[in-house]
């Protein structure tokens, strides 16, 4: 259903009271008029867009800056009104938000050119502000959601782009909700076959838990209160489709051994309560060995947090439950965008905590500096891509210390993820107290142990095979350069002979 500036109003005003709803109001009219003669390709007033856009942000519980920018994102790219304009009515940071997605706007190459300009864009509106961003997933969702107006080839194009570009950025930023919502939406047309089939199996199974979710809640509630404990909520969530379809490609299409397509979210008080609440789960069922995962105290490289374990449940069904405190709920839901969502005056000091959250960002646009030659940008592509995009995972050094690196990373690519000194000397790798070979792919929950000699000259060149980030594969091919370097050197001291 297409939202009205009432709905916006309304939603804006049940989670911040404190809110300038005058100022929405002149944000929408200010759009409505700069848009009044513009249709949308299906023939609807192209206002709807915007506000379809606001209200994403609004769902979010974003503060009313960011609706503001939300509702006059299109405003300077597509119509007579300037940012100028913009600025005046409504203040410079309003006017930099809006700036920052025209940034983003229209792309006029083609092909690996067109990918290549929407991620240097994307990476350098992230570093900024990554507010611009979660503006522009809003503003992609509901183009996604509203593409059968649009040529054929045209639809591929753009759901292709979100797959490739937008959700997994969304992922990165710890936006769960955001992430399942744009895959969903561009999978139907990039993979139209495996949208239709995989929509059939998660309907099934859906059809099968009716009711039998309700009695395990019912069950599951009785037991916490005996234990003294008070839910915020007990609810059941569907897998996402795209997720599912993902999963059951890993699992050899085989829907039994999936788990999660109804998972059961129980949310309590505090972290206390969420291991209390873990205990009555498998007082009542047995739980699967090897599906206990405590992300709470190792949490994912992305913020996310909760206790998930999969059990017997009712009549020997396999359920899995995921236990979480409601400001984990906010963070799994939404992300980085969580920052904004409950005070907009605590912004610096939640921004300054987590940083670790957002170090990659700055990163990504170091990288663009160093590679702004199209050729050595398109060899560097795929680390990049590695990099940003693959799941991540968390493994520890002896001491105890966290290190992030990209799923199938080795004990290379861990080395120089502590230095570069300790990769250019690494001789050995111990994983879990046993010694491992250096392109062995480490899993989440590794402890690694590098072995260095001092009197080694430099890395294998052969390890540019094994290593996966771009970090480790920039520094053994700086050290290869080096090397050839002090060789001409040594061959031609008064430099290379001309003809």
């Amino acid at each position: 259903m297409t939202p009205t500036i009432d709905d916006l109003i309304a939603t804006v005003s049940a989670y911040d009271n404190q809110a300038d709803i005058t100022n929405i109001r002149r944000a929408y009219a200010f759009a409505a008029e700069a848009h009044k003669d513009q249709k949308r390709a299906s023939g609807l007033p192209y206002i709807i867009h915007p506000l379809a856009t606001a209200m994403t942000l609004a769902q979010m519980k974003l503060p009313d800056t960011l609706i503001i920018a939300g509702l006059l994102h299109d405003v300077p790219e597509d119509t007579n009104r300037t940012l100028e304009d913009i600025n005046t009515e409504f203040g410079t940071e309003v006017a930099t938000l809006v700036g920052g997605i025209t940034k983003l706007g229209k792309i006029k190459y083609r092909g690996v050119e067109r990918y290549i300009e929407n991620l240097r864009k994307m990476f350098l509106a992230m570093a900024e502000d990554v507010r611009v961003v979660i503006i522009k997933f809003a503003d992609r969702l509901h183009n996604l959601e509203t593409l059968d107006s649009l040529p054929q080839k045209k639809q591929f194009r753009i759901a292709l782009e979100s797959l490739e570009i937008f959700a997994p950025i969304a992922n990165r930023l710890g936006m769960g909700e955001m992430k399942g919502r744009l895959e969903d939406a561009a999978f139907k047309y990039v993979l139209p076959k495996e949208y239709e089939w995989t929509t059939n199996l998660a309907q099934t199974a859906i059809q099968r838990s009716e009711g039998y979710q309700e009695r395990a809640i019912n069950i599951l509630k009785e037991d916490l209160a005996a234990a003294g404990l008070k839910p915020v909520d007990v609810h059941g969530r569907t897998k996402h489709l795209f997720s599912l379809y993902k999963k059951l490609i890993k699992n050899e299409r085989n829907i039994a051994r999936i788990y999660d397509i109804i998972a059961m979210r129980v949310i309590v008080n505090n972290i206390g309560d969420c291991y209390a609440a873990l205990g009555v789960i498998h007082g009542r069922w047995t739980p699967l060995k090897g599906r206990i995962k405590d992300y709470i105290s190792q949490p994912k490289p992305n913020g996310y947090r909760s206790l998930h374990t999969t059990v017997f449940c009712e009549d020997g069904e396999i359920v899995e439950f995921q236990i979480r405190t409601p400001e984990m709920h906010q963070n799994a839901e939404y992300g980085i965008a969580a920052h904004w969502s409950y005070d907009e005056r605590k912004l610096n000091n939640d921004l300054k905590n987590n940083d670790t959250q957002i170090d990659w960002v700055h990163q990504l646009a170091d990288f663009q500096q160093d590679m702004s030659d199209k050729k050595n940008y398109l060899k560097a592509l795929d680390d990049v891509k590695i990099d940003v995009f693959k799941d991540r995972i968390f493994v520890f050094t002896p001491e105890g210390d966290v290190i992030d690196l990209p799923e199938d990373s080795t004990p290379v690519d861990f080395a120089y993820a502590i230095h570069t000194d300790i990769g250019n000397t690494c001789t050995a790798a111990k994983v879990n107290d046993s010694n491992a070979p250096l392109d062995r792919p480490l899993k989440s929950g590794d402890m690694i142990e590098i072995i260095t000699d001092k009197n080694r000259k430099g890395p294998n060149p052969d390890w540019i095979e094994t290593a996966k980030t771009r970090h480790a594969k920039t520094k053994i091919r700086q050290f290869a350069r080096s090397r050839i370097g002090d060789w001409i050197k040594g061959v031609f001291p008064n430099g290379l002979m001309k003809k």
